[in-house]
């Protein structure tokens, strides 16, 4: 007997696109729709898969994993499961009402009335946690699918050796992510009442700790090579063209929503969550909580692993960063160089005879780069290079001392200004530590040219010869929305202290988003990572509909003047862009604005970023 379903989907639904007209204008959105803000429902697929399969794509198996042992078995992928997946893991608000004869079904929100009381297990914070693991671990896994799965499927059947190791290594990651997932969405079924009567409530240490066991040789191996892959790729770069390309098209889609070796270095960015959300969850717990024992046994089996994490992290990020920034720049080559350090880079104004002119400095632990931007390749021409065993700082006198500096090298100064007094503090304290270290070093193979015999003229790109100095400006597609072009865009900077602390703050979830002319709230699955807001229709969509850069922006609760009138409403603001959004919970709302005020870089009281002690967070290992 054959059964025929028959769906009917309203022709008139209308999605409303999260999009930032201003930012757009700046170059910084990664807009991905046109300024009609309507989109198709492709809500369709539980897994980001090309439509061709693909070896370690893990829609077509499941876990047991009793006793933290794997079994791969077949499970129903059909599009009428996965439909029915998506419709439940997104829990869109959608409305439907009739005005007029109107048929206004939309995927906004109307929040009116009071919040319905929700169960007593609900309101618990532990469920949060375990919502906020479930969470990230979809985002985790996806973020593992854009190399093991769409980058697979780029290089095709012939998988260049450039990139056999690196798939050799995500897959298996992937695949026993995938289990971990359906594992953990299984529990949160079951804690809010999907699970059937024999379901388990209040727990969700054990789940991490039937799997932890097993992924950890894994990751030992991944932890072993993936700075090999780090190399390969940037060796591949620049000496094969045809990979180049391939690398180059690769990042410009979609689905690519960060710079590939970002993707690379995510297993080591989880690895460091699940020690934070397991010390959140300790630090939560009771001494006689039923989920206490499994949540201290799945912290101590992470514990080994920590060090190496911890140590390998920081060079890691280093050498990922200077192989994105050799990209974006154009005059200097041979940007990576053995103990090379990158400290901080960002937007100065710079003193000269047509007066202040915006430029954009690079301060690595040898040498000073100060750079324009292309209008036309959006790449960084390095118009000087200073380095740091003949510099000195001093401040500046008369009109010029407003949040400035003057940098002297060689027979060269250069007197510049920062955007603020805070900003100036950054780049001085780093100046002074970085000159000082170049000072210590006894190492000097490394060699420069003389700022006599290379005047850094700020009207050309120099033209020295020097084979540390190039003047190629080969137009190349550029990513528009990286940490390089928001400094330049919002005059801000970022070190790498900065980058190793984005690393451990980074969530996932469900905002609504307040439109500014009406009631409504938009209900979308939000990815903060990278400094950046990446806001997709669902959980399940391959890739985000827009994204918003939080370097300058500021975040608390709305004032009164904004007559929200909700609760757990945080407020984004940068010059005159303001944006609302509002979480779901007490616990919810304050990990936003934990996170989001790390990026921001903006100081944010205590009192404006916790409700109350109670819900305070601390990530110190429990003793």
């Amino acid at each position: 007997m054959t059964l025929l379903l028959y769906v009917f989907i309203p022709t008139n639904i209308t999605f409303q696109i999260l999009l930032f007209p201003d930012d757009v204008k700046r170059g910084i959105i990664d807009e991905t729709n046109e300024n009609d803000a309507k989109i198709s429902d492709n809500n369709n697929f539980y897994t980001s898969t090309p439509h061709k399969q693909v070896n370690g794509n893990m829609s077509d198996v499941s876990l047991n994993a009793t006793n933290g042992n794997y079994s791969l078995n077949k499970i129903d992928d059909s599009p009428l499961r996965n439909y029915t997946k998506e419709q439940l893991m997104n829990s869109i608000n959608a409305s439907t009402a009739t005005t007029n004869g109107i048929n206004t079904t939309t995927i906004i929100a109307e929040i009116e009335g009071d919040v319905k009381k929700k169960p007593r297990h609900l309101v618990d914070k532990t469920y949060y946690i375990a919502k906020e693991i479930l969470m990230t671990e979809l985002t985790y896994k996806k973020d593992l699918d854009v190399i093991n799965v769409w980058f697979r499927d780029e290089v095709g059947k012939e998988e260049p050796e450039e990139c056999q190791i690196l798939l050799s290594l995500i897959a298996p990651l992937a695949q026993a992510h995938g289990l971990l997932v359906r594992d953990l969405e299984q529990r949160l079924q079951g804690w809010d009442g999907r699970g059937g009567p024999k379901a388990i409530a209040g727990r969700i240490a054990d789940v991490l700790l039937a799997h932890l066991p097993p992924l950890l040789p894994i990751y030992e191996e991944y932890l072993d090579g993936h700075m090999l892959v780090l190399e390969r790729l940037d060796t591949s770069f620049k000496q094969n063209s045809r990979f180049e390309q391939l690398y180059r098209n690769f990042e410009m889609q979609k689905v690519c929503y960060l710079p590939l070796t970002k993707f690379v270095l995510k297993p080591l960015h989880r690895l460091l969550q699940y020690q934070s959300l397991l010390q959140r969850l300790l630090k939560h717990y009771g001494p006689n909580h039923p989920d206490r024992s499994d949540c201290l046994t799945a912290s101590d089996t992470l514990k080994d692993l920590m060090v190496p994490v911890a140590e390998t992290l920081e060079q890691s990020e280093n050498l990922a960063t200077l192989c994105e920034l050799q990209r974006d720049i154009v005059g200097f080559d041979n940007l990576i160089q053995p103990g090379r350090k990158f400290i901080r880079h960002g937007c100065l104004l710079k003193h000269s005879r047509k007066g202040y002119q915006q430029r954009m400095f690079f301060l690595f632990s040898d040498i000073l780069l100060y750079t324009s931007r292309s209008q036309a390749t959006l790449q960084f021409k390095v118009h000087g290079h200073m380095p740091l065993r003949g510099v000195l700082i001093e401040e500046p006198e008369g009109d010029l001392m407003f949040n400035g500096l003057v940098i002297y090298g060689g027979n060269r100064a250069l007197t510049v200004a920062a955007s603020s007094a805070e900003e100036k503090e950054k780049w001085k304290a780093d100046l002074q530590n970085a000159i000082q270290m170049a000072r210590d070093k006894s190492d000097t193979k490394i060699t420069y040219l003389s700022l006599k015999s290379c005047s850094s003229s700020d009207e050309h790109v120099d033209q020295c010869g020097n084979n540390e100095v190039s003047t190629q400006t080969k137009p190349q597609p550029q990513r528009s929305n990286t940490t390089v072009h928001v400094c330049w865009h919002r005059s801000t900077s970022i070190s790498m202290k900065d980058e190793l602390l984005s690393v451990e703050n980074q969530l996932s979830g469900y905002l609504l988003r307040k439109f500014k002319s009406s009631n409504g709230w938009q209900k979308l699955w939000v990815v903060f990572t990278s400094f950046c807001l990446f806001f997709y229709k669902g959980c399940l969509d391959d890739y985000p509909l827009a994204c918003l850069p939080l370097l300058g922006y500021s975040v608390g609760p709305p004032s009164a003047e904004d007559e929200i009138g909700k609760d757990f409403v945080f407020k984004l603001q940068y010059k005159n862009h303001v944006y609302f959004f509002r979480a779901e919970s007490e616990y919810t709302y304050n990990r936003w604005m934990e996170v989001i005020a790390s990026a921001t870089q903006m100081k944010v009281k205590r009192k404006l970023t916790l409700i109350s002690d109670e819900n305070s967070i601390e990530t110190s290992p429990e003793k």
